[in-house]
């Protein structure tokens, strides 16, 4: 990036990374597949390699593997407990639990790294569910980036087509945990949380519990 501006504008924004959403999206098999190498002792380096090697996230080219292996591996991280390293109850619902479950976890795990999700997850969202306000629409999500990109200089420096892209990947994300029924869906599903993301939101993350129509 050669612009010292738009430079000092990425280094100044909470949304610096949030623009890799055009290609890493909901990567939901991607990090299942990562969580059970990862569940099954191998390193950073070794995860990434076997994907690699072995294409085992049957790509057509080899070209984004490495990369969108590693983002995959930051959201499993983030599923971490520090506290309690032995705490993995996350990462084994993930890997293991049934696909409503995991995708639920999967989802909080891509909140966790994802800024501009995480906003829309409980701004949006979080908000709607607050209100009992089910009515949706793609321009509930187009509303949402243009207010960032009046609030934020980075975000603001996003192309139309990276900005048509993200919101594409929120519509198609809310579509994979059944927030909605379609990508034209015009109502807003009330979703019920999966217990064990219910407990270990309540012991650490509390204020993500309304993304999941959790209010009480």
């Amino acid at each position: 990036m050669r612009n010292p501006e738009l430079l000092r504008y990425k280094e100044l924004s909470p949304y610096a990374n949030s623009g890799s959403l055009t290609r890493e999206q909901f990567l939901f098999h991607e990090t299942r597949i990562v969580g059970e190498l990862y569940l099954h002792g191998l390193t950073d380096e070794e995860i990434i390699s076997k994907v690699f090697v072995e294409n085992l996230f049957r790509y057509p080219t080899e070209k984004m593997l490495s990369n969108i292996a590693r983002a995959c591996l930051k959201r499993v991280h983030s599923l971490e407990n520090l506290d309690n390293p032995d705490d993995k109850r996350l990462i084994d619902a993930l890997v293991y639990g049934s696909s409503s479950v995991a995708k639920q976890i999967c989802l909080y795990a891509m909140m966790k790294q994802n800024r501009l999700i995480n906003d829309f997850m409980l701004k949006v969202i979080g908000n709607k569910f607050a209100g009992r306000d089910y009515s949706f629409s793609k321009l509930v999500v187009s509303s949402f980036l243009i207010d960032l990109q009046e609030q934020d200089q980075w975000v603001a420096s996003w192309s139309t087509s990276t900005i048509n892209k993200i919101r594409q990947v929120i519509v198609k994300t809310l579509v994979d945990n059944e927030y909605l029924d379609d990508n034209n869906s015009r109502q807003l599903n009330t979703i019920t949380i999966t217990p064990i993301l219910e407990d270990v939101l309540r012991e650490k993350h509390r204020s993500a519990l309304a993304a999941f129509n959790c209010l009480y």
